[in-house]
């Protein structure tokens, strides 16, 4: 029983570690982004977007574990995160740019590995 109480009470500090995580980022990032823009974040506003956040990371958590056990598995997947990312149209179209991207890497690949594969067979029939 006292395990359990002791396994709880590291969960619940791992948790408020975490979440100071969060708004410790946050802080830095708000920093930056009001050096450049000559902005000054309060505190409260600060605390407000890193609790924002960290609900909201919350949810993609619990949503991606649902996408994932619904698929049987029991590893998130690029496709699960895609999935979650529909609700927001700043992420799909990160994805968008990013798989075009990587399709045309995957496009030169292919190119690059076919003449290979040409050159290699050209090799072999002159000897």
């Amino acid at each position: 029983c006292s395990l359990l109480t002791e396994l709880s009470d590291l969960q619940v500090i791992s948790y408020e570690r975490l979440k100071a995580a969060v708004h410790f980022t946050v802080g830095r990032l708000c920093q930056k982004l009001g050096e450049n823009h000559r902005r000054v974040f309060s505190r409260q506003a600060i605390a407000a977007i890193a609790e924002t956040t960290f609900r909201q990371c919350d949810i993609f958590a619990k949503d991606l574990e649902a996408f994932a056990r619904h698929a049987k598995r029991s590893t998130v997947s690029t496709e699960d995160v895609k999935l979650v990312a529909r609700r927001s149209t700043a992420l799909v179209s990160y994805f968008l740019r990013t798989d075009k991207g990587n399709n045309e890497q995957r496009e030169l690949k292919k190119k690059n590995t076919g003449k290979r594969k040409s050159r290699d067979t050209e090799e072999e029939s002159r000897e």
